[in-house]
């Protein structure tokens, strides 16, 4: 599912990832562990196509089989719309939109037609026992509530992978581990491979495996 070799980042005269070279196999759910700052949500945002790496000879990244270091922006868009979903620490829904808005905006991005678009997004909300809170706004949902809809939002599209960025950063111990115990759910459902970023080592040993990155390496 993943392959990435050699992979390196500067920010500005910062170097941040120092040579990551990692392998993750589809359906597995691995976390990345470390320091802030050590380069966590860096390497997340290069396996998720938004950040770019420094490319030499030495250097690629495979996802889904594909070398997505040749790409060009159009392709990579395309392809993170269609492949990659994201879950982040605060949410980013739109406050002005319903559960059902936020959660088919991916889609139609995609071009999905609204009624198909809608009809899957049901589905979702269904399964995530969110159908009492379909119409409500972000402002009237639990904070538990909002995280599921952000997942539900980075499903619509049916991706092969799921990148979470500090996903229960603002949940309670309660609501964590719920949240959690819904991605091995859905990786025993739907086969998703999912690689999250976080602080809390409790919550990371419930992954298959655990990458603790330091001083911009995997150690």
């Amino acid at each position: 599912m993943i392959i990435a070799e050699n992979i390196h980042k500067f920010y500005e005269r910062n170097h941040i990832l120092k040579g990551i070279n990692l392998k993750i196999n589809e359906g597995e759910i691995v976390s990345l562990v470390g320091a802030s700052g050590a380069g966590k949500t860096t390497l997340l945002q290069i396996l998720g196509t938004i950040d770019s790496f420094e490319k030499n000879k030495n250097s690629r990244l495979i996802l889904k089989n594909q070398n997505v270091s040749d790409f060009n922006e159009d392709q990579l868009s395309s392809f993170r719309n269609q492949e990659i979903g994201f879950v982040f620490q605060f949410h980013q829904l739109l406050p002005e939109f319903s559960v059902i808005e936020n959660i088919c905006i991916p889609a139609f991005i995609k071009k999905t037609p609204k009624k198909d678009a809608e009809l899957k997004a049901t589905e979702l909300i269904d399964y995530l026992g969110l159908s009492k809170r379909i119409n409500n706004k972000p402002s009237e949902l639990s904070g538990g509530e909002k995280q599921r809809v952000a997942v539900a939002r980075a499903l619509i599209n049916s991706p092969s992978l799921i990148l979470a960025d500090e996903p229960s950063g603002n949940l309670d111990s309660s609501t964590s581990n719920n949240l959690h115990d819904l991605f091995n759910e859905l990786r025993k459902d739907f086969k998703y491979t999912f690689v999250i970023a976080t602080h809390d080592i409790t919550l990371a040993k419930k992954s298959d495996r655990i990458l603790k990155i330091s001083d911009g390496i995997i150690k």
